[in-house]
């Protein structure tokens, strides 16, 4: 697998030794208030550890855990990793944080780190973003990260918008930002 760094945080596979933090973390009523999915028990956070180490095999992608570079605290996750949607499988953008982070931009700078990686590294040609319509904090992070237009759909029986990114979009951003 790899790793990625951005000034604050570093990027990299999730292990068994982050159950007990990401346990806490999906635990959080408030944390998972517009998750897709709802609140998490330990066997819930277990599976999902489980789905993220399949990922890591099968497709050389997933959600990553996202530590604190100067203190080594776990901080969330965030990445790239497959979704069904529609009947066909896409690329999708998730990330959550522990509640203590939220408000400081590490979402955005962690979903920059993980597309540049999707669209550079990886060369994926498309990228989706899925956020519950009622989410404007998750909203924001993908408008800042270059997501523009959106299609609303219903996704687990919840009112979602589905933001997509092409490869070439990623790089006119990049290319806007150096000029």
């Amino acid at each position: 697998m790899f790793d990625l760094e951005t000034p604050r945080l570093r990027l990299r596979p999730l292990c068994t030794g982050d159950l007990p933090a990401l346990a806490a973390m999906l635990a959080d009523p408030e944390v998972m208030r517009h998750s897709l999915r709802g609140v998490c028990d330990e066997m819930a956070t277990r599976i999902f550890l489980d789905w993220c180490f399949d990922c890591y095999i099968k497709h050389r992608t997933g959600p990553l855990a996202l530590v604190d570079r100067h203190g080594d605290h776990f901080v969330g996750f965030c990445g790239v990793s497959p979704e069904t949607i529609k009947g066909t499988t896409e690329l999708n953008l998730g990330y959550r944080l522990a509640r203590q982070y939220w408000g400081k931009g590490l979402a955005t700078e962690a979903s920059l780190a993980a597309l540049g990686h999707a669209f550079g590294d990886r060369r994926f040609d498309s990228v989706v973003a899925i956020v519950e319509s009622a989410h404007a904090a998750s909203m924001r992070v993908v408008e800042k990260v270059g997501f523009g237009c959106f299609e609303a759909l219903e996704f687990h029986k919840r009112p979602v918008r589905l933001y997509r990114m092409q490869r070439e979009q990623w790089h006119q951003r990049l290319a806007a930002e150096q000029d």
